[in-house]
């Protein structure tokens, strides 16, 4: 049997599945706030779906270079 290889990630790679995941977790609690009976509940999943944007929104600033303030690239 050969060695075992295993791919690298940059960091870029890891940016963009964290990114990916909190897209998901958006979309997951907003569908669960949708379906939710208890109106309390549903606005509980609304505020995290509301968080994880916001995440969203800061990692695809740090992926596209942009920094937190005033939204303007980096020089690379």
């Amino acid at each position: 049997m050969g060695e075992v290889t295993y791919m690298e990630y940059t960091t870029q790679d890891y940016l963009k599945k964290a990114l990916l995941d909190t897209q998901e977790r958006v979309r997951d609690y907003m569908y669960y706030a949708e379906q939710a009976k208890d109106p309390k509940v549903g606005a509980f999943l609304k505020a995290h779906a509301e968080v994880e944007g916001r995440h969203a929104t800061a990692l695809r600033n740090i992926i596209s270079g942009e920094t937190e303030r005033g939204g303007q690239r980096r020089d690379r």
